[in-house]
């Protein structure tokens, strides 16, 4: 095992109602429940066989009941995305971990080669980023504390990814992005 990398997962405790609230303007709350609860367990499918330290981060509580055994859990803190995103870093990077990677739970097209890649890629560059077609990113991975990534003003919009990309080349990091994939967020992003 690589005790040194270390997988971020920011997930929501799958309730009715507050998960995938885009989606659930479509298809409804109970569909969007279902989704995010396929859209979870895929996660913990490509996740579980990788021999590194992995780490799931509550939104608003941790759920000790869940399918997420084995890994550690934490509570998302700050008091937007991008506060808490950094946050969840600035704790590992203090805990010794050389290369992070932070997901969501949102890509159904993301598996467990690209996520060891990620990790390769890391070894030659100061950041990774998995940019989604939506103009968001899907992963984002670092091996120093380059916490300025996380200073976007917009989160949740189409300028995530090139905000982020702008960030990096403007503080002269070098960065390697990956394919660009398709998160779920609304009823147009659902496969067929």
């Amino acid at each position: 095992m690589n005790w040194k990398s270390a997988l971020i997962i920011f997930v929501r405790k799958p309730v009715l109602g507050k998960v995938k609230t885009r989606l659930a303007t479509s298809v409804g709350d109970e569909n969007a429940l279902l989704v995010y609860r396929h859209l979870l367990a895929h996660t913990k499918s490509i996740t579980q066989e990788l021999a590194i330290n992995k780490f799931v981060f509550y939104a608003d509580e941790i759920d000790n009941n869940d399918l997420w055994n084995g890994y550690e859990k934490h509570l998302q803190s700050g008091n937007d995305l991008g506060e808490r995103m950094k946050n969840a870093f600035k704790l590992l990077l203090k805990e010794g971990f050389k290369k992070i990677i932070i997901i969501g739970s949102d890509c159904l097209e993301m598996d467990s080669n690209l996520l060891n890649n990620a990790f390769k890629e890391l070894e030659k560059t100061d950041v990774v980023v998995g940019p989604a077609i939506d103009g968001g990113y899907y992963l984002l991975g670092m091996k120093n504390d380059h916490s300025f990534l996380f200073d976007i003003r917009n989160w949740s919009t189409d300028t995530v990814y090139a905000d982020t990309i702008n960030l990096v080349n403007a503080n002269k990091l070098s960065f390697i992005a990956l394919t660009k994939l398709n998160d779920v967020d609304t009823v147009d992003d659902l496969p067929a």
